[in-house]
């Protein structure tokens, strides 16, 4: 059965789901998006993802064609048309058609596309032995260039500390900010566990704000583990006791090495394995 992917609003094979090729999405990467999950036919904290969406575009002055509640159903519509439960759902907004030039005044009707599909981020051995990750040489653009809080069509910076990662022979790589402290990774938040404690960066350190991101903090605090956000730095991370990092898609899981450096006792640690069963439950609930 072939894919239906919601387009403005209607739902139609993936074959006929087409855009221009002066859609500026296409040929600047104008645009935003968003990457949720479905968990039994639900998509996880779609309000926030949607308030995020809002924000970026507006960010980029994108006007989205359709209410938040609108789009709202459409996603729900397409997750059901797909018979496909637990997956993988993108929404996508472009600046749409107009000319080979950098004016977004001259496009004219945004795209609003929704996407639903698998994905499996990492091979389940690395949720249960822990990933290995190096530092790539390719910074976190700066913020006050495109701010890492827009998910922008953009990922150039990201795919480029993508493949540094892929020929070191990692699956993910670490970005530093442009004053060399800990930023995220390419598609991941970064948490770390100092004595007893659950730490990850600000928002200010130039990373996008993930939305599992902001539901593991919850679930730390839920528990009774003292969870803030700091300033972190590449020797934080070589001396913590865990590392683990947090994804829509990768969801939560163990870094045991970085920069060939083996993180605490080298395999995923009590914490992060606490946090991760405390997500699944909640994601299911």
């Amino acid at each position: 059965m072939p894919r239906i992917v919601a387009m403005n609003g209607r739902l139609v094979p993936e074959a006929e789901a087409t855009v221009s090729v002066f859609d500026h999405g296409l040929l600047y990467g104008d645009g935003v998006f968003e990457g949720m999950r479905a968990y039994g036919g639900r998509v996880f904290r779609l309000a926030e993802h949607l308030d995020r969406l809002w924000h970026s575009a507006r960010a980029i002055a994108l006007e989205i064609p359709v209410t938040k509640e609108a789009l709202a159903r459409t996603v729900d519509e397409t997750v059901a048309a797909n018979g496909q439960p637990d997956g993988y759902v993108r929404l996508v907004v472009t600046r749409g058609a107009g000319t080979l030039g950098l004016d977004p005044n001259r496009t004219a009707h945004p795209q609003v596309i929704v996407i639903v599909d698998t994905i499996a981020l990492y091979p389940r051995e690395h949720y249960e032995r822990g990933l290995r990750i190096v530092t790539a040489a390719t910074q976190r653009t700066h913020p006050a260039a495109l701010s890492p809080r827009i998910k922008s069509l953009n990922y150039l910076n990201n795919i480029m500390a993508k493949l540094e990662g892929l020929q070191a022979g990692c699956v993910e790589a670490l970005m530093l900010n442009h004053k060399g402290e800990v930023a995220e990774c390419t598609a991941d938040n970064v948490f770390a566990v100092r004595r007893g404690a659950v730490v990850t960066p600000p928002p200010d350190a130039g990373i996008l704000e993930g939305i599992t991101r902001g539901a593991v903090m919850e679930l730390a605090a839920a528990a009774g583990i003292d969870c803030r956000e700091t300033t972190l730095t590449r020797h934080d991370l070589y001396t913590a006791d865990e590392v683990f990092i947090t994804g829509t898609a990768a969801e939560v899981v163990p870094v045991v090495e970085i920069d060939g450096r083996r993180i605490g006792a080298g395999v995923p640690g009590p914490v992060t394995k606490r946090l991760a069963a405390d997500f699944h439950a909640l994601v299911r609930s």
